[in-house]
């Protein structure tokens, strides 16, 4: 059946969810040059302090270098430190929401509940401490109604970037999971493995993608270290999983009509 067959969305929405539901990911634009900026600088200034080094001019090359400053041993500490560090700015919220703000008002809705931390990824070359084994997040208590918007602080791309399972091929694969019983995620990938798309991810784009697909990453080969961050969106009226509004998630975007139901109270009497 054919979702939009009586949809009266406009023509290049869509064509946006079409294309989502195809492929179970868009890459996009950021809407908010200005904001990834200074979300590049802040993120930066932070490492850089946390280091006790001075931030060279090129932050671009700061970030791609950083196997140059922290080892592997040490790249936990760093991460949790910027992590920390960047979620204390009041305006992050509201500046990476505004990085696909217009994507995700037409892929989930205009209502929507975000996670109240934006996370980090760091992966420096050759590193086998921060991988992340092929996964859906809905297997862990996700709610299936989640996106995830991804963002590349630097160029990723081929290892230095993530995999993800397209819908088709994920149907097919996720039908012969219980075959994995007695093996490991390894297997599991190598499975998958020629199914998997590599999403291009230059600096200036960002990633939504559907967690209900099996995605992950591999040891980075490339020569650069991968900064990344994610954060989880959801329509408000959608089902919540293991995590609920308050815990995990916050409304960002409430309407008053929304308002008017959620305070209102029907007065004595009727139901007696």
């Amino acid at each position: 059946m054919d979702t939009f067959a009586n949809s009266m969305l406009p023509t290049d929405d869509v064509a946006l969810n079409r294309t989502f539901l195809q492929q179970g990911y868009l890459v996009v634009d950021v809407e908010d040059r200005a904001g990834l900026e200074r979300l590049r600088l802040a993120i930066a200034t932070l490492a850089a302090g946390h280091l006790g080094v001075e931030l060279p001019d090129d932050t671009d090359g700061f970030l791609n270098g950083i196997h140059e400053y922290v080892s592997i041993a040490d790249l936990n500490a760093l991460r949790m430190a910027v992590i920390a560090g960047i979620n204390d700015e009041p305006w992050l919220r509201e500046t990476y929401y505004g990085l696909a703000r217009s994507v995700l008002d037409t892929i989930v809705g205009n209502e929507l509940v975000m996670q109240r931390r934006v996370n980090l990824s760091m992966q420096l070359p050759n590193d086998d401490s921060s991988l992340l084994p092929v996964h859906s997040d809905v297997w862990d208590g996700d709610s299936p109604f989640e996106v995830v918007v991804w963002l590349p602080l630097v160029d990723c791309y081929k290892t230095k970037g993530m995999y993800i399972l397209p819908p088709s091929a994920n149907a097919v694969h996720g039908a012969a999971l219980k075959d994995f019983a007695n093996k490991t995620t390894d297997d599991v990938l190598a499975a998958i493995g020629p199914d998997l798309d590599w999403p291009e991810l230059p600096f200036g784009k960002v990633l939504v993608f559907t967690q209900t697909l099996m995605h992950g990453n591999q040891i980075n080969e490339e020569p650069e270290s991968r900064w990344s961050m994610n954060c989880r969106f959801k329509s408000l009226f959608s089902p919540f999983a293991d995590k609920p509004m308050g815990e995990f998630f916050e409304p960002i975007t409430i309407r008053a009509a929304t308002r008017f139901g959620m305070d209102y109270q029907l007065p004595d009497g009727f139901d007696e």
